[in-house]
């Protein structure tokens, strides 16, 4: 079998394409049937937009399944493993609970039930983990019912991972393809480097996976036309389970010949082995903190563990000055490299300069998110060629009087008196001129405009 690298790539580019094309008409079916939820109290956005995008989604992964079946170098997957049917069996049926609960709005503890049972599914048809390597240990067989356990545990603690991301425009969706490429590139190394044919079903899923995100991006990034809703990132959240359960429990230790040479040696040759153990947690290490840090937080308030709120990383990031777009892209970056690091340590375990780039590039991720705290000011001459928020603020009355002063009281109160343009110029600013730092509770205008102009 020749290695499949067009044939990935031709599965991903139809999974992208039917994703992208199916979305358009699904969002006009949403909007008809009224799948359009009112704003809620925690939401970032201010528009009533559509969700279901799932739907499209879904299409994409029977596209991708159904093209990969049809190749020459994929369709032995399909022969000599029952994953695959396993993987639709499990979407089918958290898609059709996601696409409910869109629409009518299901309970938390519905939700709950509807992903065990697509996990047990999935379970049925062979998708289990059967094994565990230990470090120290060796391999460790499963019985029947602690494999079905740590599968269902596994699938459910990613699906909600992934819903309790899925909070901004293009988050959840660009995260999950971040991982399902640093998958791919682990299961692939495994196919081929050590010729095992038991990770073939996670490359492929891997790759369908990546195909489903990037086809759905363009239409989710910010401002997005439409919202993956539920049913897409259950879906999502499933995909990226199934492959970490693939690898993990299917593939023999064995198999990778990796026994040879000293107690100490054989450690570091079955960093390889060890890593799907850890590998699926870093994927989701992001959306796994801020499962844990919910459930703590709402535990801690005496709130329901699925209460909504507005205390996520991505509510952190905006409330501390970041922008939408820039906080998606900070949470991408922190988990490429989480992601990225793991499978290049996995490859080049004694390597120093692979922790010492995570190191560094973890330093830059720091200096990222402190940057609202050090907004730099422009010089006079320079103030008109830079955006609002760079420019010194300036006082008509009282100016560099401290708050308090005659002066600054004066400036507040002559701020009310302001024309009904420029009070719609102030709220605009107070939208999204703080870098969206106002976009998640609604404030006074005022107070909105102030803060926009005051330094940080």
């Amino acid at each position: 079998m020749g290695q499949p690298v067009r044939d990935y790539l031709l599965t991903l580019c139809v999974t992208a394409a039917v994703t992208y094309l199916l979305t358009g008409p699904v969002r006009k079916f949403a909007i008809a049937i009224g799948a359009m939820p009112a704003i809620r109290a925690r939401d970032v956005h201010r528009e009533p937009t559509p969700r279901l995008g799932g739907i499209a989604m879904f299409g994409g992964l029977c596209a991708g399944l159904i093209v990969a079946d049809h190749l020459f170098n994929l369709n032995g997957v399909f022969e000599l493993s029952n994953e695959p049917r396993a993987l639709l069996s499990g979407a089918a049926l958290i898609w059709l609970i996601g696409v409910l609960d869109d629409k009518f709005e299901l309970d938390a503890l519905i939700k709950l039930g509807g992903q065990m049972i697509a996990a047990a599914v999935m379970v049925i048809q062979g998708l289990t983990i059967l094994w565990l390597p230990i470090p120290g240990v060796g391999t460790v067989a499963l019985t029947q019912w602690q494999g079905t356990l740590l599968t269902v545990a596994l699938v459910v603690i990613t699906i909600n991972a992934v819903n309790f991301v899925d909070g901004l425009d293009g988050l959840a969706a660009g995260m999950v393809c971040i991982a399902s490429a640093a998958f791919f590139l682990y299961t692939y190394r495994l196919w081929y480097g050590y010729g095992i044919e038991a990770a073939a079903p996670a490359t492929l899923f891997a790759a369908i996976l990546m195909g489903m995100c990037l086809g759905f991006l363009p239409h989710n990034m910010h401002p997005a036309r439409i919202f993956m809703g539920d049913s897409g990132s259950m879906l999502i959240g499933l995909v990226l389970a199934s492959g970490a359960i693939s690898v993990t429990g299917q593939v023999d230790p064995d198999a990778m010949k990796l026994f040879e040479g000293s107690e100490r040696q054989a450690t570091h040759a079955m960093l390889p082995v060890f890593i799907p153990l850890l590998l699926p947690l870093t994927i989701i290490a992001i959306p796994a903190a801020d499962l844990i840090l919910a459930i703590v937080r709402r535990t801690w308030n005496g709130q329901s563990p699925f209460a909504a709120d507005r205390g996520h990383l991505h509510h952190r990031l905006l409330e501390i000055g970041h922008s939408h777009s820039r906080s998606v892209l900070i949470m991408y970056f922190w988990s490429a490299l989480i992601a990225f690091g793991a499978v290049g340590y996995s490859v080049h375990s004694t390597s120093l300069w692979i922790v010492l780039v995570i190191v560094g590039l973890s330093a830059v991720g720091l200096v990222l998110l402190l940057m609202p705290r050090f907004t730099p000011r422009a010089p006079h001459w320079a103030e008109s060629f830079v955006p609002p928020r760079y420019r010194r603020r300036r006082r008509h009355d009282g100016e560099g009087e401290p708050d308090g002063a005659p002066g600054a009281q004066h400036d507040a109160g002559s701020s009310h008196m302001a024309s009904p343009e420029q009070e719609r110029a102030s709220v605009s600013v107070g939208v999204s001129g703080v870098n969206g730092a106002t976009a998640i509770s609604p404030r006074s205008r005022f107070t909105d405009r102030d803060r926009a102009n005051s330094p940080r």
